[in-house]
Protein backbone atom coordinates (compact mmCIF):
# COMPACT_ATOMS: atom_id res chain seq x y z
CA UNK A 1 0.00 0.00 0.00
CA UNK A 2 0.94 3.70 -0.67
CA UNK A 3 1.38 6.23 1.96
CA UNK A 4 -1.82 7.89 0.62
CA UNK A 5 -3.56 4.06 0.97
CA UNK A 6 -2.48 3.93 4.49
CA UNK A 7 -3.76 7.31 5.04
CA UNK A 8 -7.21 6.56 3.98
CA UNK A 9 -7.11 3.52 5.54
CA UNK A 10 -6.51 5.35 8.57
CA UNK A 11 -9.32 7.77 8.76
CA UNK A 12 -11.43 5.35 7.76
CA UNK A 13 -10.37 2.77 10.80
CA UNK A 14 -7.62 4.57 12.64
CA UNK A 15 -7.96 4.76 16.78
CA UNK A 16 -7.20 8.68 18.17
CA UNK A 17 -7.03 9.21 21.61
CA UNK A 18 -7.50 12.24 23.14
CA UNK A 19 -6.18 12.74 27.09
CA UNK A 20 -7.50 15.80 28.30
CA UNK A 21 -11.27 16.18 28.16
CA UNK A 22 -11.01 20.42 27.77
CA UNK A 23 -11.16 22.86 25.63
CA UNK A 24 -8.59 21.98 23.26
CA UNK A 25 -9.37 18.21 23.39
CA UNK A 26 -13.19 18.59 22.96
CA UNK A 27 -12.94 21.26 19.82
CA UNK A 28 -10.21 19.01 18.47
CA UNK A 29 -12.23 15.90 18.94
CA UNK A 30 -14.82 17.99 16.91
CA UNK A 31 -12.45 18.77 14.06
CA UNK A 32 -11.20 15.42 13.21
CA UNK A 33 -14.89 14.49 12.96
CA UNK A 34 -15.20 17.47 10.50
CA UNK A 35 -11.88 16.30 8.67
CA UNK A 36 -13.75 13.02 7.63
CA UNK A 37 -11.93 10.90 10.18
CA UNK A 38 -14.41 8.05 10.71
CA UNK A 39 -12.42 5.75 13.12
CA UNK A 40 -12.56 5.26 16.95
CA UNK A 41 -12.19 8.24 19.64
CA UNK A 42 -11.64 8.09 23.03
CA UNK A 43 -11.70 11.00 24.95
CA UNK A 44 -9.87 11.05 28.61
CA UNK A 45 -10.39 13.15 31.42
CA UNK A 46 -9.81 13.05 35.27
CA UNK A 47 -13.16 15.11 36.06
CA UNK A 48 -16.34 13.15 35.74
CA UNK A 49 -18.27 16.24 33.53
CA UNK A 50 -18.26 17.20 29.97
CA UNK A 51 -15.66 19.75 29.16
CA UNK A 52 -16.55 23.56 30.39
CA UNK A 53 -15.58 26.95 29.92
CA UNK A 54 -12.72 28.18 32.15
CA UNK A 55 -12.77 32.25 31.84
CA UNK A 56 -16.07 32.38 33.22
CA UNK A 57 -14.69 30.91 36.19
CA UNK A 58 -12.95 33.59 37.58
CA UNK A 59 -15.69 36.14 36.29
CA UNK A 60 -19.36 35.80 35.47
CA UNK A 61 -19.66 32.78 38.07
CA UNK A 62 -18.02 34.25 41.08
CA UNK A 63 -20.38 37.54 40.24
CA UNK A 64 -23.43 35.37 40.09
CA UNK A 65 -24.45 35.61 36.95
CA UNK A 66 -23.49 32.70 35.42
CA UNK A 67 -23.73 29.28 37.86
CA UNK A 68 -21.07 26.90 37.39
CA UNK A 69 -22.97 24.53 35.59
CA UNK A 70 -23.79 26.57 32.84
CA UNK A 71 -20.23 26.51 31.49
CA UNK A 72 -20.49 23.44 29.82
CA UNK A 73 -18.84 24.15 26.24
CA UNK A 74 -21.80 23.79 23.49
CA UNK A 75 -21.30 21.35 20.95
CA UNK A 76 -20.51 22.08 17.40
CA UNK A 77 -21.25 18.67 16.15
CA UNK A 78 -21.64 15.30 17.86
CA UNK A 79 -18.19 13.79 18.06
CA UNK A 80 -19.18 9.94 18.60
CA UNK A 81 -16.67 9.23 21.03
CA UNK A 82 -15.85 6.91 24.02
CA UNK A 83 -15.80 9.15 27.56
CA UNK A 84 -13.51 7.70 30.08
CA UNK A 85 -13.81 10.32 32.64
CA UNK A 86 -12.93 10.55 36.52
CA UNK A 87 -9.83 8.68 35.67
CA UNK A 88 -6.39 10.28 35.13
CA UNK A 89 -3.82 9.14 32.21
CA UNK A 90 -1.00 7.59 34.51
CA UNK A 91 1.47 7.04 31.76
CA UNK A 92 2.59 7.45 27.95
CA UNK A 93 3.78 4.05 26.21
CA UNK A 94 5.58 5.25 22.91
CA UNK A 95 6.81 1.46 22.80
CA UNK A 96 3.54 -0.12 22.53
CA UNK A 97 1.25 2.66 21.61
CA UNK A 98 -0.66 2.46 25.08
CA UNK A 99 -2.04 5.61 27.37
CA UNK A 100 -1.91 4.37 30.70
CA UNK A 101 -4.78 4.86 33.16
CA UNK A 102 -4.92 5.75 36.90
CA UNK A 103 -6.70 2.59 37.67
CA UNK A 104 -4.69 0.28 35.63
CA UNK A 105 -6.81 0.12 32.08
CA UNK A 106 -4.53 1.01 28.88
CA UNK A 107 -5.58 2.41 26.22
CA UNK A 108 -4.12 1.78 22.68
CA UNK A 109 -4.02 4.02 20.15
CA UNK A 110 -2.51 4.77 16.49
CA UNK A 111 -2.19 8.69 17.13
CA UNK A 112 -2.62 10.76 20.64
CA UNK A 113 -3.20 13.93 21.75
CA UNK A 114 -2.33 15.60 24.40
CA UNK A 115 -4.57 18.36 25.95
CA UNK A 116 -4.29 17.82 29.86
CA UNK A 117 -3.64 21.59 30.00
CA UNK A 118 -2.88 23.73 34.10
CA UNK A 119 -4.28 22.72 37.50
CA UNK A 120 -4.03 25.75 39.78
CA UNK A 121 -1.31 26.20 41.88
CA UNK A 122 -2.06 25.06 45.67
CA UNK A 123 -1.14 26.11 48.99
CA UNK A 124 2.08 25.42 49.89
CA UNK A 125 0.85 23.72 53.56
CA UNK A 126 -1.41 21.13 53.28
CA UNK A 127 -2.97 21.29 56.50
CA UNK A 128 -3.81 25.19 55.86
CA UNK A 129 -4.71 24.54 52.49
CA UNK A 130 -7.00 22.54 53.83
CA UNK A 131 -8.77 24.71 55.88
CA UNK A 132 -12.41 25.92 55.65
CA UNK A 133 -12.41 29.19 53.23
CA UNK A 134 -8.78 28.40 51.34
CA UNK A 135 -9.70 28.63 48.17
CA UNK A 136 -8.13 27.97 44.40
CA UNK A 137 -9.90 28.73 41.35
CA UNK A 138 -9.49 26.59 38.08
CA UNK A 139 -12.11 23.80 38.21
CA UNK A 140 -16.32 24.42 38.15
CA UNK A 141 -16.54 23.39 41.64
CA UNK A 142 -13.39 25.25 42.98
CA UNK A 143 -15.51 28.44 41.24
CA UNK A 144 -18.97 26.55 42.64
CA UNK A 145 -17.43 27.13 46.39
CA UNK A 146 -16.17 30.67 46.44
CA UNK A 147 -19.54 31.85 45.03
CA UNK A 148 -21.07 30.63 47.99
CA UNK A 149 -18.41 31.41 50.38
CA UNK A 150 -18.90 35.48 48.73
CA UNK A 151 -22.49 35.53 49.02
CA UNK A 152 -22.25 34.34 52.44
CA UNK A 153 -20.34 38.20 53.27
CA UNK A 154 -17.17 37.75 55.01
CA UNK A 155 -15.59 40.19 56.45
CA UNK A 156 -12.76 40.54 54.27
CA UNK A 157 -11.14 38.06 51.68
CA UNK A 158 -7.07 37.66 51.30
CA UNK A 159 -6.36 37.14 47.70
CA UNK A 160 -2.52 35.61 47.20
CA UNK A 161 -1.04 36.92 44.18
CA UNK A 162 -1.66 39.48 42.02
CA UNK A 163 -2.01 38.43 38.50
CA UNK A 164 -4.89 38.63 36.35
CA UNK A 165 -7.14 35.45 38.43
CA UNK A 166 -6.38 37.01 41.65
CA UNK A 167 -6.76 40.50 40.33
CA UNK A 168 -10.47 39.48 38.87
CA UNK A 169 -11.29 38.10 42.32
CA UNK A 170 -10.16 41.37 43.92
CA UNK A 171 -12.00 43.65 41.53
CA UNK A 172 -15.61 41.05 42.11
CA UNK A 173 -14.96 41.26 46.10
CA UNK A 174 -15.07 45.00 45.44
CA UNK A 175 -18.28 45.08 42.78
CA UNK A 176 -20.22 43.08 45.90
CA UNK A 177 -18.69 45.47 48.44
CA UNK A 178 -16.07 42.78 50.46
CA UNK A 179 -13.39 44.21 51.91
CA UNK A 180 -10.09 42.93 50.02
CA UNK A 181 -6.60 42.44 50.73
CA UNK A 182 -4.42 41.57 47.90
CA UNK A 183 -0.58 40.33 49.36
CA UNK A 184 2.17 40.11 46.21
CA UNK A 185 5.63 39.04 46.31
CA UNK A 186 6.44 41.05 43.35
CA UNK A 187 6.53 45.19 43.21
CA UNK A 188 3.12 45.43 41.43
CA UNK A 189 0.06 43.20 40.16
CA UNK A 190 0.07 41.77 36.59
CA UNK A 191 4.24 42.21 36.45
CA UNK A 192 4.79 38.86 35.57
CA UNK A 193 2.71 39.33 32.87
CA UNK A 194 2.80 42.70 31.57
CA UNK A 195 6.28 43.92 33.45
CA UNK A 196 6.33 46.96 35.74
CA UNK A 197 5.06 49.72 34.08
CA UNK A 198 1.44 48.65 33.43
CA UNK A 199 1.64 47.06 36.99
CA UNK A 200 2.24 50.52 38.10
CA UNK A 201 -1.36 51.47 36.60
CA UNK A 202 -2.79 48.32 37.64
CA UNK A 203 -1.72 49.31 41.56
CA UNK A 204 -3.33 52.51 41.56
CA UNK A 205 -6.46 50.88 40.38
CA UNK A 206 -6.43 48.74 42.60
CA UNK A 207 -6.08 51.42 45.64
CA UNK A 208 -8.72 53.95 43.76
CA UNK A 209 -11.08 50.70 44.29
CA UNK A 210 -10.33 50.23 47.88
CA UNK A 211 -8.34 47.33 47.85
CA UNK A 212 -5.94 47.11 50.39
CA UNK A 213 -2.66 46.01 48.30
CA UNK A 214 0.68 45.10 49.63
CA UNK A 215 3.09 44.27 47.39
CA UNK A 216 6.45 43.32 47.97
CA UNK A 217 5.47 41.14 51.02
CA UNK A 218 4.95 36.92 51.37
CA UNK A 219 2.31 35.02 53.18
CA UNK A 220 4.06 33.11 55.16
CA UNK A 221 1.39 30.92 57.53
CA UNK A 222 -2.54 31.09 57.22
CA UNK A 223 -3.64 30.40 60.35
CA UNK A 224 -7.43 28.46 61.23
CA UNK A 225 -9.06 28.74 64.24
CA UNK A 226 -10.45 25.46 66.39
CA UNK A 227 -13.35 24.36 64.55
CA UNK A 228 -10.65 24.11 61.31
CA UNK A 229 -12.03 27.64 59.66
CA UNK A 230 -9.43 29.96 58.34
CA UNK A 231 -8.99 32.83 60.54
CA UNK A 232 -5.97 34.92 59.58
CA UNK A 233 -2.77 34.98 57.84
CA UNK A 234 0.66 35.71 58.74
CA UNK A 235 3.57 37.88 56.39
CA UNK A 236 7.01 38.22 56.56
CA UNK A 237 6.90 41.20 57.05
CA UNK A 238 5.66 40.73 60.96
CA UNK A 239 1.77 41.61 59.96
CA UNK A 240 -0.81 39.96 59.86
CA UNK A 241 -4.32 40.24 58.20
CA UNK A 242 -7.82 38.72 59.61
CA UNK A 243 -10.03 37.46 57.00
CA UNK A 244 -12.78 34.70 56.56
CA UNK A 245 -11.76 33.58 53.25
CA UNK A 246 -8.26 33.41 51.70
CA UNK A 247 -7.60 32.69 47.55
CA UNK A 248 -4.80 31.20 46.34
CA UNK A 249 -4.25 32.40 43.05
CA UNK A 250 -0.60 31.15 42.16
CA UNK A 251 -0.93 30.60 38.67
CA UNK A 252 -0.72 27.16 37.53
CA UNK A 253 0.83 23.90 37.08
CA UNK A 254 0.98 22.01 33.96
CA UNK A 255 -0.27 18.90 33.96
CA UNK A 256 3.05 17.04 32.23
CA UNK A 257 4.02 14.39 35.51
CA UNK A 258 1.96 11.75 33.90
CA UNK A 259 4.38 12.13 30.74
CA UNK A 260 7.41 11.12 32.85
CA UNK A 261 9.64 8.50 31.58
CA UNK A 262 7.76 8.59 28.13
CA UNK A 263 10.55 9.91 26.36
CA UNK A 264 8.94 13.08 25.43
CA UNK A 265 10.27 16.85 26.12
CA UNK A 266 7.49 17.36 29.25
CA UNK A 267 8.44 19.24 31.91
CA UNK A 268 7.56 22.33 33.98
CA UNK A 269 6.19 24.44 31.17
CA UNK A 270 4.95 22.27 29.12
CA UNK A 271 5.13 19.28 26.25
CA UNK A 272 7.71 20.79 23.23
CA UNK A 273 6.11 20.20 19.63
CA UNK A 274 6.54 22.00 16.36
CA UNK A 275 4.29 24.40 14.67
CA UNK A 276 2.41 21.72 13.47
CA UNK A 277 1.42 20.47 16.64
CA UNK A 278 3.62 17.36 17.18
CA UNK A 279 5.53 16.90 20.01
CA UNK A 280 9.13 16.54 20.56
CA UNK A 281 11.25 13.61 22.17
CA UNK A 282 14.11 14.41 24.44
CA UNK A 283 16.47 14.91 21.43
CA UNK A 284 14.60 17.16 19.99
CA UNK A 285 13.25 15.02 17.24
CA UNK A 286 9.56 15.11 15.87
CA UNK A 287 7.34 12.53 16.98
CA UNK A 288 4.85 11.20 13.79
CA UNK A 289 2.00 10.00 16.36
CA UNK A 290 1.80 12.07 18.94
CA UNK A 291 0.41 15.58 19.12
CA UNK A 292 -0.31 18.55 21.49
CA UNK A 293 -2.66 21.44 21.85
CA UNK A 294 -3.79 24.24 24.75
CA UNK A 295 -1.89 25.39 27.76
CA UNK A 296 -0.07 22.58 27.77
CA UNK A 297 1.85 23.04 24.78
CA UNK A 298 5.02 24.40 24.16
CA UNK A 299 4.68 25.69 20.68
CA UNK A 300 7.53 27.53 18.37
CA UNK A 301 6.96 31.07 16.98
CA UNK A 302 8.68 32.77 13.52
CA UNK A 303 8.00 35.99 14.87
CA UNK A 304 9.49 35.54 18.44
CA UNK A 305 12.94 33.90 16.64
CA UNK A 306 11.30 30.28 16.91
CA UNK A 307 11.37 30.43 20.82
CA UNK A 308 9.22 27.99 22.40
CA UNK A 309 6.30 29.59 24.01
CA UNK A 310 3.72 28.50 26.35
CA UNK A 311 0.23 30.04 26.52
CA UNK A 312 -3.04 29.99 28.86
CA UNK A 313 -4.96 31.55 25.99
CA UNK A 314 -8.84 30.49 25.27
CA UNK A 315 -8.20 31.45 21.69
CA UNK A 316 -4.65 29.65 21.21
CA UNK A 317 -6.04 26.51 22.60
CA UNK A 318 -8.98 26.95 20.06
CA UNK A 319 -5.98 27.23 17.53
CA UNK A 320 -3.53 24.46 18.67
CA UNK A 321 -6.81 22.06 18.97
CA UNK A 322 -7.68 22.45 15.03
CA UNK A 323 -4.44 22.58 13.65
CA UNK A 324 -3.57 19.66 15.68
CA UNK A 325 -6.49 17.84 14.66
CA UNK A 326 -5.78 18.28 11.04
CA UNK A 327 -2.04 17.65 10.88
CA UNK A 328 -3.30 13.89 12.58
CA UNK A 329 -5.48 13.21 9.65
CA UNK A 330 -3.72 14.43 6.88
CA UNK A 331 -0.31 13.76 5.00
CA UNK A 332 2.97 15.99 5.13
CA UNK A 333 2.18 18.14 2.38
CA UNK A 334 -1.03 19.08 3.26
CA UNK A 335 -0.33 19.82 7.12
CA UNK A 336 -0.70 23.05 8.37
CA UNK A 337 1.60 25.52 10.53
CA UNK A 338 0.03 26.89 14.11
CA UNK A 339 1.24 30.31 13.48
CA UNK A 340 -1.11 32.62 15.54
CA UNK A 341 -0.43 36.00 17.23
CA UNK A 342 -1.53 35.38 20.95
CA UNK A 343 -4.79 37.48 22.11
CA UNK A 344 -5.88 38.09 25.90
CA UNK A 345 -8.09 39.57 27.34
CA UNK A 346 -9.53 40.49 31.37
CA UNK A 347 -12.29 42.62 32.74
CA UNK A 348 -11.23 44.17 36.55
CA UNK A 349 -12.39 47.32 38.20
CA UNK A 350 -14.31 48.61 35.06
CA UNK A 351 -11.53 48.20 32.75
CA UNK A 352 -11.26 46.22 29.65
CA UNK A 353 -7.65 44.66 29.28
CA UNK A 354 -6.75 43.20 25.92
CA UNK A 355 -2.97 42.46 24.67
CA UNK A 356 -1.89 40.74 21.24
CA UNK A 357 1.21 39.58 21.12
CA UNK A 358 4.06 38.42 23.52
CA UNK A 359 4.92 41.09 26.26
CA UNK A 360 6.84 38.80 27.85
CA UNK A 361 8.61 38.73 24.68
CA UNK A 362 10.31 42.62 25.22
CA UNK A 363 12.89 45.11 26.47
CA UNK A 364 11.22 48.16 26.21
CA UNK A 365 7.41 49.42 26.62
CA UNK A 366 5.60 52.96 25.24
CA UNK A 367 2.56 54.54 25.94
CA UNK A 368 1.77 55.34 22.25
CA UNK A 369 -2.42 56.30 22.76
CA UNK A 370 -4.21 57.70 25.18
CA UNK A 371 -4.11 58.75 28.82
CA UNK A 372 -2.97 56.57 31.69
CA UNK A 373 -4.32 58.53 33.92
CA UNK A 374 -7.63 57.91 32.49
CA UNK A 375 -6.96 54.13 32.08
CA UNK A 376 -7.63 54.77 28.87
CA UNK A 377 -4.61 54.09 26.64
CA UNK A 378 -2.12 51.68 24.16
CA UNK A 379 1.46 50.34 25.42
CA UNK A 380 3.28 49.13 22.83
CA UNK A 381 6.10 46.66 23.40
CA UNK A 382 9.84 46.45 21.95
CA UNK A 383 12.51 43.80 21.47
CA UNK A 384 15.66 44.53 19.90
CA UNK A 385 13.89 47.53 17.60
CA UNK A 386 11.12 46.15 16.50
CA UNK A 387 7.44 45.69 17.97
CA UNK A 388 6.48 42.50 19.28
CA UNK A 389 3.27 43.22 21.47
CA UNK A 390 0.64 45.69 22.60
CA UNK A 391 -1.71 46.16 25.37
CA UNK A 392 -4.70 47.99 25.80
CA UNK A 393 -6.43 49.49 28.68
CA UNK A 394 -10.34 50.35 27.20
CA UNK A 395 -8.82 50.52 24.05
CA UNK A 396 -9.14 47.59 22.12
CA UNK A 397 -10.16 48.53 18.97
CA UNK A 398 -6.66 49.33 17.72
CA UNK A 399 -5.19 45.70 18.74
CA UNK A 400 -5.56 44.66 14.74
CA UNK A 401 -3.10 48.11 13.97
CA UNK A 402 -0.64 46.56 16.28
CA UNK A 403 -0.70 42.85 15.24
CA UNK A 404 -0.50 43.84 11.88
CA UNK A 405 2.75 46.03 13.19
CA UNK A 406 3.90 42.97 14.88
CA UNK A 407 3.75 40.42 12.18
CA UNK A 408 5.18 42.97 9.99
CA UNK A 409 8.21 43.53 12.11
CA UNK A 410 7.58 47.38 12.42
CA UNK A 411 9.84 49.32 14.31
CA UNK A 412 10.01 50.35 18.07
CA UNK A 413 8.82 52.79 18.73
CA UNK A 414 6.03 52.56 16.60
CA UNK A 415 5.19 55.66 14.28
CA UNK A 416 1.76 56.52 15.78
CA UNK A 417 0.27 60.00 14.54
CA UNK A 418 -2.85 59.81 16.10
CA UNK A 419 -4.69 63.01 18.29
CA UNK A 420 -4.58 60.86 21.21
CA UNK A 421 -0.83 60.49 21.00
CA UNK A 422 1.01 61.39 24.56
CA UNK A 423 3.55 64.64 24.60
CA UNK A 424 5.88 62.36 26.18
CA UNK A 425 6.42 58.65 24.23
CA UNK A 426 9.71 57.67 25.36
CA UNK A 427 10.32 54.07 25.72
CA UNK A 428 11.05 52.60 29.19
CA UNK A 429 12.70 49.21 29.91
CA UNK A 430 10.12 46.71 30.58
CA UNK A 431 11.25 45.15 33.72
CA UNK A 432 10.14 41.78 34.23
CA UNK A 433 10.31 39.81 37.73
CA UNK A 434 12.91 37.19 37.93
CA UNK A 435 11.81 33.36 36.77
CA UNK A 436 10.17 32.29 40.21
CA UNK A 437 7.60 35.36 39.64
CA UNK A 438 7.41 35.03 36.29
CA UNK A 439 5.94 31.59 36.56
CA UNK A 440 3.25 32.70 39.07
CA UNK A 441 1.73 35.67 36.99
CA UNK A 442 2.60 35.38 33.28
CA UNK A 443 -0.29 33.59 30.79
CA UNK A 444 2.65 33.83 28.25
CA UNK A 445 5.81 32.33 28.60
CA UNK A 446 8.73 32.37 26.32
CA UNK A 447 10.33 29.12 27.17
CA UNK A 448 13.19 27.75 25.10
CA UNK A 449 16.00 28.32 22.50
CA UNK A 450 18.21 30.50 25.27
CA UNK A 451 21.45 29.48 25.13
CA UNK A 452 21.92 30.04 28.71
CA UNK A 453 19.29 27.77 30.19
CA UNK A 454 17.87 24.05 29.49
CA UNK A 455 14.85 22.78 30.56
CA UNK A 456 15.22 18.83 29.61
CA UNK A 457 17.41 16.23 30.12
CA UNK A 458 18.99 14.37 27.09
CA UNK A 459 17.50 10.78 27.62
CA UNK A 460 20.61 8.42 26.12
CA UNK A 461 19.89 5.54 24.71
CA UNK A 462 22.06 2.79 23.38
CA UNK A 463 20.66 0.29 20.58
CA UNK A 464 21.94 -3.34 20.12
Amino acid sequence: MTSADNLRAFRRGGRIVIVGASLAGLRAAESLRDEGFTGSLTMIGDELGEPYDRPPLSKQVLTGWVPAGGTTLPRRRDIDAEWLLGVPASGLDLATDHVRLADGREVPFDRVLISTGVRARPWFVESEAALDGVFVVRTREHAEGLQRALAAGPSRVLVIGAGFTGSEIASICRERNIPVTVAELAPYPLVGALGAMIGEVAADLQRAHGVDLRCGVKVTRLEGDAQGRFRRAHFDDGSTVDADVAVVALGGIRNTEWLQGSGLAAGVWGVACDTGCRAMDLNGLITDDVFVAGDVARCPNPVYEYRLISLEHWANAVEQAQVAAHNMVHGQADRWPHLSIPRFWSIQFGVNIKSVGVPTFADEVVVTQGSVTDHRFVAAYGYQGRVTAAVTFNNAKWLDHYRQLIETAAPFPPPCATPDQPVDTKPVPVDFPGPTLLAQGATVVVTGHDPGERRVTAAHQHHR
